[in-house]
């Protein structure tokens, strides 16, 4: 498995790779946004705009792929701010893995690339939420020493629409890792 920053314009192969990690994961269970089942018109529209912000450049996505066939079997993103006082912030996103390939370490590989990614650009604090639900991964974000600071009741419907309280959590980035 490789970890890559996924530039433009993107293959006709990793869009339907992502489509189809997006629409697993959200099938699977994963709180990222979205209610199952979710639409293939709808996963191509989100990432149709997710694109359009890797043209503009204020969004990062980083893709894990297997070694032998390239599929994209996992991804996260970082969400640059672009005002002058939050410059030194971002927002860590959709950080998703197929499920049949999680339990290998490929979130926790993504997540280090985000924070290199992160650095490299001058960002020295990050911040996400997930749900505190069935659907979150708080053990995982306390296991990378992101430190939970809160959540709100209801913040967010989970894939199956039950109501879930979210789990927001930051990190503050040493420099060089």
């Amino acid at each position: 498995m490789t970890i890559e920053l996924l530039a433009t314009p993107v293959t006709p192969e990793d869009r339907a790779d992502l489509i189809a990690l997006l629409m697993a994961c959200v099938e699977g269970g994963a709180s990222i946004g979205f209610l199952a089942p979710l639409s293939h018109t709808e996963a191509e529209a989100y990432w149709d705009g997710i694109l359009a912000r890797l043209e503009v450049g204020d969004r990062v996505v980083l893709v894990a792929r297997e070694a032998v066939k390239r599929r994209i079997v996992g991804g996260a993103q970082l969400a640059l701010e672009s005002r002058a006082n939050g410059r030194h912030r971002a927002e860590v996103q959709k950080v998703m893995v197929l499920p049949e390939t999680r339990r290998r370490g490929i979130a926790s590989h993504l997540m280090r690339a985000i924070e290199d990614a992160a650095r490299a650009r001058g960002v020295g604090l990050l911040f996400l939420d997930t749900s505190d639900g069935r659907g979150g991964a708080r053990d995982f974000y306390a296991a990378l020493a992101y430190v939970y600071v809160g959540g709100i009741p209801g913040y967010a419907l989970e894939p199956d629409g039950t109501p879930a309280q979210n789990a927001i959590y930051y990190k503050t980035l040493a420099p060089g890792g």
